[in-house]
């Protein structure tokens, strides 16, 4: 199968000057003290609607005949490719009709809408609305816009593998997040051809990874299941086309978990500043559980390929990762129900140093004995060793306890 060339790339570079952004690369050193490396980010969270996703979609409209481009263009996404079809295809007088799955997250579908695309809800996953957007756009005579598998999405994204050989000369590895091959094809031909002493490697959700077993297969196989908070990355199958340019361009892939991704969202959220979708975080993820080992001799770059997160789930992950650093943490316990006993409980809170954010009092529990009151506390906490300590506090004192 033929590769996309860097004379595509450079000619997709070209064609973008001044409807994309050089994004920055920045160095971190909170990630870096982890991974006990030189870390930089490839911030494509902050791109043109959010993604890197603009690049390849630009690229790809910008292709067709002008009676490809009367009748519109079709794709499916769960979000960040609907915005870069949807703004790509206005900023050339394209219509662009746009299938998201039901449950994409309700800030992308505005902002896909707010474009100027026509979107349609179709499906519980990403594949359900491909399914049903290639049958539209073959019953309509419309050109699809695949997210991935076409050789101008790969050259538009390889863009960035340009931007990274002048951003970081030195450059000696480069993770990026992998969901159906298209950012990690692009920038491996682009770093292959300038660099070829580079190490690249895909970084995959484990809950739907489907490039380990097609890689070792030799052919797209589906994954096992499709279910991680990285919806950017859920892709449940590989492309023909991208799946060749990673078997012979990739180094390596690795997996992490949905709590990894978790953590790294709220790092980069609380260290960097940044913010990141889940999808847009795995690269780090893989830095920070150790996946990768890390050349200290030269900079280690880990793409950000997406900002565009709902604030109900950024605030999820929030409490989530600060749970399992031992930040925050509920408390239930019982207390006698006569005036002066919340008091002395939050008293003996306040001398252990914990920060009450909330605090729930229940009488009518049908758990309790008589006389009963259920205290639920919400702690903000130092840390595991602070919560050992608070917690031995509250029991030698007389206090049962539940952790939620």
């Amino acid at each position: 199968m033929e590769l996309v060339t860097l004379d595509a790339i450079r000619a997709a570079q070209k064609l973008l000057q001044g409807v994309t952004m050089t994004t920055p690369v920045e160095r971190s050193r909170a990630v870096g003290t982890i991974a006990d490396g030189d870390i930089w980010l490839k911030c494509e969270n902050l791109q043109r609607t959010g993604s890197f996703k603009l690049r390849g979609a630009y690229n790809r409209i910008a292709q067709l005949t002008d009676e490809e481009r009367r009748c519109g263009v079709v794709c499916a996404s769960a979000g960040n490719h609907a915005q870069g079809v949807a703004l790509a295809a206005k900023l050339q007088g394209v219509q662009a009709t746009v299938f998201m799955p039901r449950e994409a997250p309700l800030p992308k579908v505005d902002a896909t809408q707010a474009y100027g695309a026509e979107v349609r809800l179709e499906g519980d996953t990403f594949d359900e609305a491909l399914s049903t957007a290639l049958a539209y756009a073959d019953e309509q005579g419309c050109v699809f816009v695949h997210p991935f598998d076409h050789p101008d999405i790969i050259a538009g994204q390889g863009t960035i593998g340009l931007e990274l050989v002048d951003q970081v000369p030195e450059l000696g590895t480069v993770l990026v997040c992998l969901g159906g091959g298209g950012l990690l094809s692009g920038i491996a031909v682009a770093l292959r051809e300038l660099r070829p002493d580079v190490r690249i490697i895909g970084v995959q959700a484990a809950g739907s990874a489907s490039f380990p077993a097609s890689l070792d297969a030799g052919r797209p196989l589906d994954a096992p299941d499709c279910d991680t908070i990285a919806d950017g990355i859920a892709v449940k199958r590989p492309g023909e086309l991208t799946l060749a340019h990673v078997e012979a361009l990739v180094d390596e892939v690795v997996t992490v978990d949905d709590e990894e991704i978790a953590r790294a969202v709220v790092l980069l959220l609380e260290r960097a500043k940044l913010v990141v979708e889940p999808a847009g975080a795995a690269a780090v993820a893989a830095l920070l559980a150790g996946r990768v080992s890390v050349d200290r001799d030269r900079p280690t770059v880990a793409t950000l390929s997406g900002g565009n997160i709902d604030p109900l789930m950024l605030q999820h992950l929030v409490t989530g990762g600060l749970t399992t650093e031992g930040r925050y943490v509920t408390l239930r316990t019982q207390v006698p129900d006569t005036p002066g006993q919340l008091s002395r409980l939050l008293r003996l809170v306040g001398d252990q140093r914990a920060n009450v954010i909330g605090v729930s009092h229940h009488r009518l529990e049908h758990r309790l004995r008589l006389g009963q009151v259920e205290v639920v506390l919400e702690l903000e906490t130092r840390g595991h060793d602070h919560v050992k300590a608070l917690q031995l506090a509250l029991e030698e004192a007389g206090y049962p306890l539940q952790r939620s």
